[in-house]
């Protein structure tokens, strides 16, 4: 299936709320609320839109748009540029699940991470049930480096966190 990496815009609110509200994607994501409402849209919207204007942006993130639709977003953030790392973060609409799409639009962020913005290191965090995306950073090349305990807290409960890493 086919999709482009581009940067968010006016206009995405609607297909961003309508794609991101899925009690499935909240469940294994730390910021993404649900039920996921025009407001949220919006306000994520604007976010990203001052981000963009920034020089030295501590977070970036990007559409995967499919079918002129936000279909999901791939990002970096805790962007720091002396110690040379950032956080990876993702999500999919269900409906593209099981495509092999993440691992491709994931691809080029991490080429974007260690070229464009000379990084060393990018790191996600797993929920250790999400079994697609451990699946996803490992055929992207990301490595286990361990479990960290009782380490977020979600919804009011503790939960483990599994830390994977790419390094250039």
């Amino acid at each position: 299936m086919k999709f482009k990496l581009r940067k968010f815009r006016k206009g995405d609110e609607g297909s961003l709320q309508k794609n991101i509200n899925d009690a499935g994607i909240a469940r294994y994501t730390l910021d993404i609320p649900y039920p996921y409402t025009r407001k949220d849209a919006v306000a994520w919207i604007r976010k990203n839109l001052k981000l963009q204007k920034s020089r030295k942006p501590e977070k970036i993130n990007f559409v995967i748009e499919i079918d002129g639709e936000v279909a999901g977003s791939v990002g970096l953030s805790d962007i720091n540029r002396k110690n040379k790392r950032a956080e990876l973060g993702y999500w999919l609409a269900r409906k593209y699940w099981n495509k092999g799409i993440m691992t491709r639009a994931i691809r080029p962020m991490i080429r974007f991470g260690f070229e464009k913005l000379r990084l060393v290191r990018i790191y996600a965090f797993v929920f250790p049930p999400n079994k697609a995306s451990k699946r996803v950073l490992e055929k992207a090349g990301f490595k286990l480096e361990g479990k960290l305990r009782k380490t977020i807290v979600k919804n009011g409960k503790l939960y483990d966190n599994l830390l994977y890493a790419k390094v250039r």
